[in-house]
């Protein structure tokens, strides 16, 4: 395995093979942790995207795999989850030096999430209701209707820096588990471990040209390849402002598209709360991965009655997160993931205390010994704040609470919903029919009752409002990668027993 101070070189998996751009241009990946050039990578071009989507397009159009039994994909499948646990340590690797993830994280997460989501679609495929049979109706005639479940052909993928592989996967494993191919656009910052998948995939017996990799800038190649005419389908995570851009640029040609955009999330803490699991809990739901995660709990709503006390503890539990370099298992939170974000998020700092929030933890870059270029933040804590302030509505995408007070429970609901996301939501409180009920009224995709970012690879995951629409995850999934046709066959062999005929002829 290469060190930190290596310099590695990445092509781009077309078709099953590592391929340069035509261009022969290349742009660096910086490890967010050192400032360093960690790797470059091919920079594709718009002839590279054409390559890309031509080799989807051929083996789709083949049948060799979107021909194949729900069962030899479903084998196939279940050896690529091999490959990933064989080669677990690199892929670790590649997505921290790159992401700023810890592989504490990356390591007992997000390779297990990858892996259940493989096993989970595998077994789904080989259940999933590809026909359904229609009753015989009994107006105009008699009938034999049927509704079948079919790929689309071409997938495409536009994939953020915050989770590369997870992200990917999530798109990449029902497209390919329903008989799809894929073309996928990492992040610029992020395209390692992806391009590192790609080639585990054809290892595993996915037939080349299934999953085909290309990186570069999003505003060119990104939506050279939305708006290709040989793209049938494309999903989208990453920013809601970029979500609208996606939507638009595939109504050119009516692409099937599904997005997961950003989110406010709200975590309401009811009095009754056991504040021995909200306080741990409310601060993992924030300042995991660095506040980079798009459900993140950004807005904590707490009752007035235990406001002071909450604000203590919440000050006094986030002295113990450890702030250092992601590849020290020992780390619990690593830096940004680049110069860009950690100014966007100090400018936020900055727009909260100038709103009148009082910051009561953090808010200063952090001070990480040796590793004096990173993009390092102190988990910051903002409270009275009030939910018009632009740090309750915007998304900053970094380790940025912000603390609200409530007096009364439909007050809280409504402070919840007061926002143009719907990613997801929380509730901490002893009485689970009351979070039961709130979370009926609370407008988000995922409600969590006393947790945060469980997500399972059972159920779906998406969201309301302005985080977006369609669903990744679970059963849900896989109908996000078929299209519906009904097939009619009459039933009534003899002409003069068709009435409807006669709406035309005498």
């Amino acid at each position: 395995m290469a060190t930190v101070l290596d310099v590695q070189e990445f092509l781009l998996f077309i078709g099953g093979q590592w391929t340069p751009a035509q261009s022969g241009e290349t742009f660096d990946v910086v490890n967010p942790a050192t400032g360093r050039v960690v790797a470059r990578v091919a920079k594709a071009g718009h002839t590279d995207v054409d390559a890309a989507v031509q080799a989807a397009r051929k083996l789709f159009d083949s049948g060799r795999w979107a021909k194949q039994t729900p069962e030899a994909r479903a084998a196939i499948l279940m050896l690529f989850a091999q490959k990933i646990m064989e080669n677990a340590k690199e892929l670790i690797y590649l997505e921290a030096i790159s992401s700023g993830g810890t592989v504490r994280r990356i390591g007992s997460s997000d390779i297990l999430q990858i892996t259940d989501l493989i096993q989970q679609t595998a077994k789904f495929i080989q259940e999933y209701k590809y026909v359904e049979y229609l009753p015989i109706p009994p107006f105009p005639g008699p009938a034999n209707g049927q509704v079948w479940r079919e790929p689309y052909g071409v997938c495409a993928a536009v994939t953020p820096w915050n989770f590369p592989m997870i992200l990917a996967m999530w798109k990449v494993i029902p497209a390919l588990a329903m008989g799809n191919t894929i073309v996928v656009k990492p992040a610029s910052n992020t395209p390692l471990s992806t391009l590192k998948l790609a080639e585990l995939a054809v290892q595993a017996g996915i037939p080349a040209g299934a999953f085909n990799v290309i990186a570069g800038p999003g505003a060119s190649i990104g939506e050279a390849l939305v708006t290709h005419p040989q793209v049938d389908k494309v999903a989208f995570t990453g920013s809601t402002e970029v979500g609208r851009r996606i939507m638009q640029l595939a109504s050119t040609s009516v692409k099937k598209v599904s997005l997961e955009l950003g989110g406010k999330s709200p975590s309401i803490v009811l009095p009754d709360a056991d504040l021995d699991i909200a306080i741990p809990g409310a601060l993992f739901g924030v300042f995991m991965h660095s506040g980079q995660i798009c459900e993140s709990g950004t807005r904590l709503l707490v009752h007035e009655s235990i406001y002071d006390e909450v604000i203590e503890r919440l000050v006094a539990k986030t002295k113990e997160i450890k702030i250092g370099d992601p590849l020290n298992d020992q780390t619990g939170m690593g830096p940004v993931v680049s110069k860009q974000q950690f100014d966007t998020v100090m400018r936020y700092i900055q727009i909260g205390q100038q709103e009148g929030a009082r910051l009561v933890c953090g808010g200063k870059p952090a001070t990480v010994e040796g590793y004096e270029n990173g993009y390092f933040i102190e988990p910051t804590i903002f409270a009275d704040v009030t939910n018009d302030m632009r740090i309750a509505q915007e998304e900053i995408f970094g380790p940025v609470l912000s603390v609200i007070k409530y007096s009364q429970l439909d007050e809280a609901i409504r402070l919840a919903n007061d926002t143009i996301y719907g990613l997801a939501a929380g509730i901490w409180t002893r009485d689970i029919n009351e979070a039961y009920r709130i979370a009926h009224e609370l407008k988000a995709g995922t409600v969590w009752i006393n947790d945060w970012h469980m997500l399972r690879a059972d159920a779906p995951f998406g969201g309301y409002k302005q985080s977006g629409f369609g669903r990744e995850l679970g059963r849900h999934a896989l109908d996000e990668y078929t299209q519906v046709k009904h097939v009619h066959a009459s039933l009534v062999p003899e002409p003069e027993k068709r009435p409807w005929l006669s709406m035309l002829f005498g």
